[in-house]
């Protein structure tokens, strides 16, 4: 699978990194449920071998379950990954939910202990997950610099931050990478993160461009109906009326496109987040190795003019039926 260089760094990644929120597991109020470690595990291997090079977790995925289930699958080939985390985001310790926090202090205590989760000597991009607090950011961007120079983390880099946030930790140092939600159906870094990112030299490497699963083809009514209890999903927009039948609507229309490239829906969601030359690279979930399977080929998948022109159409008809519906 091709490279591409990760911003200014010397981290050579594969178009599609793998992420392991999911994996981190249910039980918690941002988990997806039940999950098998060994099935994740199957996943992570599945991926490494298929030529994927890059892992993303969390400290706050499942209580750092994630990251720990990470370090098990690693486990003899660290030379054959790179690993990005990240921290700011700590559990309450009866478990029941989080608090945020960009305090050097903290900071330092998260990259020791998910060095330990990983089971690695030095994380290759540590990323704040979330700029709250605020006016913490560049309290906690010195310590990703300090830790930089320590030799703990390779590299740092920021999520969910907007472009002020962006300019205000630049002044203290380099930013490596940008990971923003990107989707089909969640468009906003278009409008000036991509723009900012590329104008800077900083690298993006897109969330959820599969939208949680939703633009995968394989979710109807009656699977996310069925979702359990502790999957986030229940409590989010796109999978609830109106939008969750708009947004089946456009999944369906996708099938037609997908079939002409002989591919899955999935591939035609993530490929279409790859087309933006200011995308380095896209986070797709899997939690097992048939889902890996199924979506790497994204990788080397190019849309042409007529896919994205019927594909506007598809979004054109998804907000007509969300303006009716409101």
């Amino acid at each position: 699978m091709a490279t591409t260089r990760l911003g200014v760094s010397d981290l050579e990644i594969t178009p599609i990194g793998l992420g392991s929120w999911a994996i981190g597991g249910g039980g918690n109020p941002y988990g997806w449920g039940p999950q098998s470690d060994e099935d994740s595990i199957a996943a992570i291997r599945c991926a490494l071998d298929l030529g994927v090079n890059w892992i993303d977790t969390a400290a706050g995925y499942g209580r750092g379950h994630s990251e720990e289930v990470v370090g098990r699958a690693i486990a003899g080939r660290r030379h054959d990954v790179i690993v990005a985390t990240k921290g700011g985001i700590l559990w309450k310790p009866d478990g029941s939910d989080i608090v945020n926090s960009l305090k050097a202090d903290s900071i330092r205590r998260e990259v020791e202990a998910s060095l330990k989760r990983l089971r690695v000597e030095v994380i290759d991009l540590y990323q704040i997950h979330w700029p709250v607090p605020d006016e913490e950011i560049e309290e906690g961007w010195g310590a990703v610099a300090d830790l930089t120079k320590s030799g703990k983390i390779r590299y740092g880099g920021v999520s969910n931050f907007t472009v002020a946030q962006l300019e205000r930790v630049r002044a203290i140092h380099p930013v490596t990478s940008l990971q923003p939600p990107y989707s089909l159906l969640e468009r906003g870094v278009e409008s000036a993160l991509l723009a900012h990112a590329a104008a800077n030299r900083i690298g993006v490497i897109v969330y959820s461009p599969l939208q949680a699963g939703l633009l995968s083809g394989k979710l109807t009514k009656a699977r996310v109906d069925a979702f359990p209890n502790d999957d986030w999903r229940r409590n989010n927009a796109h999978f609830q009326a109106p939008a969750l039948t708009a947004n089946l609507a456009f999944v369906e229309g996708l099938r037609a496109i997908a079939a002409r490239h002989g591919r899955p829906v999935a591939q035609i969601a993530v490929a279409w987040t790859l087309r933006r030359a200011e995308v380095t690279a896209a986070i797709v979930g899997g939690r097992s190795a048939a889902q890996v399977e199924e979506v790497v080929g994204a990788a080397e998948l190019a849309l042409t003019a007529e896919d994205i022109a019927e594909i506007d159409a598809l979004l054109r008809a998804r907000e007509r039926v969300l303006a009716k519906a409101a």
